[in-house]
Formats: structure tokens, C-alpha cells, sequence
């Protein structure tokens, strides 16, 4: 009884340590802030001025994003998922209501995000190869079925 505990003890530590060294490699997670000087929004844009991809439950991830919206009124949304194509729910913005992340290399990663089963946004996130900043672009449709396109930099914070 006394090995399999111990047994059990050393699996949980040994996969604890491999989901610690997946997020810590992935330049994705940390803190972002906007870099608003060099960003491009769309007319009537939400701008995420703050952008945090943290450890959640098991291997999932947390984005929390805070910002100000068109009008100036700020703006809290949460998305829990996964870096794996797939959608997962997020909650408190009402553009979209699913959220994909999908890898293309260790440091870019497609996003798509959709409104009721249909896709609403695209995008691409790209880390800087020294890990300092990342660059989003985004393409869709808003809610007045306006194409737009945001190009936003942000700066890792330390």
C-alpha cells in the first residue's frame, strides 16, 4: 500500500514538473501591456490594454484581457482553454463567445473566435524571438457588419 502512495506521489510530481516547464516555455505566458504609440485599431476599436496568459486548471490556460471599449467604459473578459484548435467558452465580451487558439510554430499562434457557430474573427499573435513583445492582428466583422482590421503591439512586462 505504502509504495503504491509513494508511486503515485512521484507521478503527480514528475507531471506537476512537466506542465510547469510547458508554461514557462511558452513565450505566450506572462503579462502584456498595449503599446498604443505603435498599434493601428479599426474606427470604434476595444483596445485590450492588458493581456495576462496564466497556468490554470490541469494544463489549461487563463487569458484574462481588461481594456476600455469604444466609448471609453472599461472592459473585463475571461477565456480558460487550451493551445490546441479547439473552442472553448469565454466570458464578458459580447462579440464572440468562443475562443480558439491554435500553435503554428513555438512562438505564433492563429486565434479564431466566433458568435453563436459562426466565426466573427481571426487572427494571428506573434511573440518577438527575444520574448519583449508581441505583435496581434485581427480580421472580422463588427457588430454592424463593418470589416476591420486591428494590428496592436504589445511589451511584455517584468
Amino acid at each position: 500500500m505504502r509504495t503504491n502512495r509513494t508511486a503515485t506521489l512521484v507521478a503527480l510530481a514528475v507531471s506537476l514538473t512537466a506542465i510547469a516547464i510547458t508554461f514557462a516555455a511558452n513565450p505566450l505566458m506572462g503579462t502584456w501591456k498595449l503599446n498604443e504609440g505603435r498599434s493601428k485599431f479599426a474606427p470604434g476599436a476595444t483596445k485590450n490594454t492588458m493581456v495576462t496568459y496564466s497556468p490554470a486548471k490541469g494544463d489549461m490556460v487563463k487569458c484574462t484581457v481588461d481594456g476600455v471599449d469604444k466609448d471609453g467604459k472599461p472592459i473585463h473578459w475571461v477565456w480558460v482553454g487550451k493551445f490546441d484548435g479547439k473552442p472553448y467558452p469565454m466570458n464578458g465580451d459580447p462579440s464572440f463567445d468562443t475562443l480558439t487558439y491554435k500553435p503554428v510554430n513555438d512562438r505564433t499562434n492563429n486565434t479564431v473566435a466566433t458568435k453563436a457557430g459562426k466565426v466573427v474573427m481571426t487572427g494571428v499573435l506573434t511573440v518577438a524571438k527575444d520574448g519583449k513583445s508581441r505583435m496581434v492582428r485581427l480580421t472580422g466583422t463588427n457588430a454592424n457588419g463593418h470589416k476591420f482590421t486591428d494590428i496592436t503591439y504589445y511589451d511584455k512586462e517584468q
